[in-house]
């Protein structure tokens, strides 16, 4: 079996992201199959809790105060109404439930006592739940880890190098600070980023060294291609094209053996032919549900035809955190 490694040079890592695409397929195929079973998916639901109103710029992002998206915004939604829809969301197959809020950190209120409310109860139903709020500090991190949160997702969106193009109200660092506020926790650190939005491979590449050398791998490594959205300013960025996604599925494949690689945003553009290749390249979670926060996903129908006519199944529920 292939070795897990956090030793990564970044050389090594352009000559598996530059094979030849079949056999980098074939490449991070073959890792899979060591690792997980191939058949086997995880599905996940994300939910915005809290939608609109943030005062960040990331450049992608319909949810920013900064820009003119048409958005709904909506307050924080009522803890019990969050609970009844992850019910719902167990019962067409999700086993992760993740809730998200559009907050630039979180802070000790009311609000941050109503999220806890929600990880208690959804945690309770037996999926496993994840939350993506921002920056939190240890102790936000321990208070939710109590409260039988399993993962948190705080993504780095891209390299380090090219970071600054996409956002100036938060640095790279205060990124990593938060991924280690949910390492000190124990709490499962979900953590990918986007492609398609004006950056290079060679900022892909260095996205992937940073994640694949972090001091464990994040359990969960979501790989968003960039859904434009008009109003911000990538509204015009061209479609990622399925091999750049490929590309980034199959070698964090064989980078992060043991790591959720999850078919993100942008999956509601590709055919089932081009998301097949996909869980071929190394890729075992999806997001379900008609919306992923406020972009658009494929509806509930296609996956499940999607799945029979691929022979997939859902991973099935874990067992409830002890809190």
């Amino acid at each position: 079996m292939s070795v897990i490694r956090t030793d990564w040079r970044k050389q090594e890592i352009e000559q598996i992201y530059y094979k030849p695409i079949l056999d980098l397929i074939f490449e991070g195929a073959t890792v899979h199959r060591q690792y997980h079973n191939p058949n086997e998916i995880q599905v996940c639901t994300l939910l915005s809790v809290k939608t609109g109103g943030c005062p960040e710029d990331c450049a992608y992002c319909p949810q920013s105060v900064k820009y003119q998206t048409g958005l709904d915004v909506h307050k924080l939604m009522n803890p019990q109404e969050v609970i009844e829809t992850a019910k719902q969301a167990k019962a067409n197959g999700s086993t992760r439930f993740c809730m998200g809020a559009a907050w630039r950190e979180v802070r000790d209120n009311k609000d941050f006592d109503k999220i806890l409310e929600m990880i208690q109860g959804v945690n309770e139903l037996g999926l496993e739940v994840c939350c993506t709020l921002g920056m939190i500090t240890e102790e936000q991190a321990l208070k939710m880890k109590k409260a039988g949160l399993h993962a948190y997702n705080h993504n780095l969106d891209t390299s380090r190098e090219y970071y600054d193009d996409i956002i100036s109200t938060r640095t790279y660092e205060d990124r990593l600070k938060t991924l280690q506020n949910v390492a000190k926790a124990n709490i499962s650190i979900c953590c990918g980023g986007i492609i398609g939005m004006g950056e290079t491979h060679e900022d892909r590449i260095s996205l992937l060294h940073t994640l694949a050398t972090l001091p464990k791998h994040p359990e969960s490594v979501p790989i968003n291609a960039l859904v434009p959205i008009e109003g911000t300013p990538l509204e015009n960025q061209k479609r990622v094209e399925i091999w750049d996604m490929l590309r980034m599925i199959a070698t964090a494949r064989i980078l992060m053996p043991l790591a959720k690689v999850r078919l993100s945003a942008g999956r509601v553009n590709m055919s089932m032919e081009e998301q097949a290749l996909c869980f071929l390249a190394g890729a075992n979670s999806i997001f379900a549900g008609d919306k992923l926060l406020t972009t658009p996903n494929n509806t509930t129908d296609f996956d499940q035809f999607m799945f029979k006519t691929l022979g997939l199944f859902a991973q099935k529920p874990m067992v409830k955190t002890e809190i």
